[in-house]
């Protein structure tokens, strides 16, 4: 009996595996980068580009990555139900014009950390008011923690998808925390999300007394219910900065080794990619 069915089982097991191989994705994301600038951030675009693969092949979703701004267009946006931006933001006119257009027209965006900044007279000015006060609505840069370090962080919102089965609390990864001009708390149109928690005080060890936090109230994940967008302040991780001119590069800390952070990305790229607007 073994020898009869055994070819079977095989032809069963191939099939299988084919079917598999060729499920179609649920849906496609296609994650822009720059990857030139700062060390922690060239450390969490090189993780994220290794770990959101695996990600997205765990849980039937495609992913690919360009660090060609130019693919930020109607024709190549079409191909994709969800936009990361891993480190910065699109500079040229035209691709602003894209990427808005592609997000009035029902597109889904996730944005980590530095995707967020801006500041006056600086390489990433305050001179994009849609994407910064309409879209973010975090206006620019306001301070920043130092050095980087973990903080508790709280749900805000229990019924949102991307707080889905998170705890109440739980510990992030090492992270350079930012503060923005903006208070989110006072536009109707955004959703907190997550918010630093109190226990976290005091946040970041300095050595300057303002890269220390003591109180406030930090938002570091959010929504805007007039699109289906997310942002992510998590992105940017612990170097050996005492070393930076050794050329060493080592990076001390992971944004992805963290179970309960990557549940949040994950419930957010299922959303952005198969849900709809939350308001």
């Amino acid at each position: 009996m073994t020898g009869k069915f055994l070819p079977l089982l095989i032809l069963s097991f191939l099939t299988l595996s084919i079917f598999a191989q060729n499920k179609t994705p649920k849906f496609s994301v296609i994650a822009f980068y720059t990857g030139k600038n700062d060390l922690a951030h060239v450390s969490f675009v090189n993780e994220a580009n290794k770990r959101l693969p695996e990600m997205a092949r765990q849980n039937n979703f495609s992913y690919d990555s360009t660090s060609n701004w130019a693919n930020l267009n109607e024709k190549f946006l079409s191909r994709y139900q969800v936009v990361l931006f891993l480190d910065t933001r699109p500079e040229k006119k035209e691709q602003r014009e894209a990427f808005q257009k592609y997000m009035e027209n029902g597109g889904g965006w996730m944005g980590f950390h530095f995707s967020a900044f801006a500041l006056e007279k600086s390489a990433y000015n305050m001179d994009w008011d849609w994407y910064h006060n309409t879209f973010l609505g975090s206006g620019g840069y306001g301070s920043n923690t130092w050095r980087p370090t973990s903080a508790t962080l709280k749900v805000e919102k229990k019924n949102h998808p991307v707080t889905k089965n998170l705890p109440n609390t739980f510990k992030s990864q090492p992270n350079e925390w930012y503060r923005w001009q903006n208070d989110l708390r006072e536009n109707k149109n955004i959703t907190i999300l997550l918010a630093i928690d109190s226990t976290s005080f005091p946040l970041g060890t300095g050595p300057k007394a303002h890269e220390i936090w003591h109180s406030g109230y930090y938002p570091v994940v959010w929504s805007n219910k007039n699109y289906k967008m997310v942002y992510v302040n998590m992105g940017h991780n612990d170097m050996d900065y005492e070393h930076k001119y050794d050329n060493t590069n080592k990076s001390l800390s992971f944004t992805f080794d963290n179970e309960t952070q990557n549940k949040m990305i994950l419930n957010s790229l299922i959303w952005l990619g198969t849900g709809k607007k939350v308001k």
